[in-house]
């Protein structure tokens, strides 16, 4: 793959998923804290061979997945059809006006994507125009006639086939343009062989078992689970007052005598948890990722802050499990605004509201903060990550 090379995702997210049960479709149930689609999502996200993800929604799916995806930003969301062959088509065509070289396309319901069958698809596309991740089977095979056991069926030469399958941009759009429409295919690498198109078979993973059944679901809870460790970070931040007429708390805004001095919006809630949040990838602090001598932090909102390590946290395949933050203060009162507080720390690491704890308390009128020349916030996180 050269330098000029642009590679990027389409995940197809347009299916009922209604062989798997419940209210909504299975790409936007979630195993662990996160949706389905989400796992898939932060995976190729997290790639660095990956320029940006797109998505094909399925028709009145569009609140699902803006739940499932919280603050994450996809490139493009396109609405998909009635097959899955229509889905990705109009995904493609969405990206088509600005074309990138290559594509790897993507079954939402398959979360758990190692960063290494990504790596031999991408590699593979040296060599062809397509790619698509297989396992071998392992298991007999054998006919069967209305439920009688007939002959086996030789297993040599065949293999599973999974996603993402990876092809050369310009090649998979003119096959789907050229695709008969008397009949469906099974996967974009049929469509791919219909052109006359080399598609490679490369090593997959079992864990890019796709979600089917609501048994799927349960399992893929407990391998994420066994393949996770916990991880505690802990963040403590300060702020002197200076002149003004509110504070940034927990990415409220609060009235009150004086502001908070800082380089940014110098919110200690939000900083100390983005805090405690790198440390549980022992990643730095937040000097490190945003400067105080960076001009382009000036004011800044620390929300962004807050997100960015999350997405950090995510990119390693971690799951936020619970967040707890103290707020070290005399003034302003934090038990008028802690629901609202606690809302927000949610809605910014797309956590359910029952696993953050605010809390606030005083030094009885000792130190800086008891004497109101500042405020302070300490912060202790847990996730959940795979095992280093």
């Amino acid at each position: 793959m050269n330098q000029d090379s642009r590679i990027v995702a389409l995940i197809v997210a347009g299916g009922s998923g209604s062989r798997a049960g419940g209210a909504i479709p299975k790409q936007y149930r979630r195993i662990g804290a996160r949706a389905v689609i989400a796992h898939a999502y932060d995976a190729l996200v997290a790639h660095p061979s990956i320029a940006a993800v797109h998505i094909v929604v399925g028709a009145g799916q569009e609140a699902w997945l803006d739940e499932a995806l919280g603050e994450r930003r996809p490139a493009t969301i396109t609405p998909g059809g009635a097959t899955r062959r229509e889905s990705v088509r109009a995904g493609i065509e969405a990206i088509a006006p600005i074309p990138p070289t290559h594509i790897l396309i993507h079954d939402a319901a398959r979360p758990f994507l190692p960063p290494a069958v990504i790596d031999r698809l991408i590699a593979a596309l040296d060599r062809a125009p397509g790619a698509v991740p297989t396992l071998p089977i392992v298991d007999t095979l054998v006919r069967i006639d209305d439920a009688i056991l007939g002959e086996g069926v030789a297993r040599e030469g065949l293999g599973r086939v999974q996603t993402p399958q990876a092809f050369r941009f310009d090649a998979i759009l003119a096959a789907h343009r050229d695709w008969p429409q008397t009949h469906e295919p099974t996967d974009d690498a049929q469509v791919a062989r219909q052109a006359g198109l080399v598609v490679l078979a490369v090593l997959g993973d079992p864990m890019l078992e796709k979600i089917t059944h609501e048994a799927d679901l349960a399992a893929a809870d407990a391998m994420l689970a066994d393949a996770m460790t916990s991880r505690t970070g802990m963040g403590f931040d300060v702020h002197a007052f200076a002149d003004g007429d509110h504070v940034m708390l927990c990415g409220l805004r609060i009235a009150h005598t004086h502001a908070l001095a800082g380089h940014s919006d110098a919110d200690v809630g939000l900083h100390a948890i983005t805090d405690a949040l790198l440390g549980t990838i022992a990643d730095g602090d937040i000097g490190s990722h945003f400067p105080p001598s960076d001009p382009r932090w000036r004011g800044a909102d620390s929300a962004s802050f807050l997100r960015h390590a999350a997405d950090l946290v995510a990119g390693q395949g971690g799951t936020i499990d619970h967040v707890d933050c103290t707020i070290i203060c005399e003034a302003p009162k934090v038990g008028p605004h802690r629901e609202a507080m606690r809302a927000r720390v949610a809605e910014i690491l797309d956590l359910p509201v029952g696993r953050v704890s605010i809390k606030a308390t005083t030094t009885e009128r000792l130190g800086f903060t008891g004497r109101g020349e500042g405020m302070a916030a300490q912060a202790v996180v847990t996730i959940r990550a795979p095992q280093s």
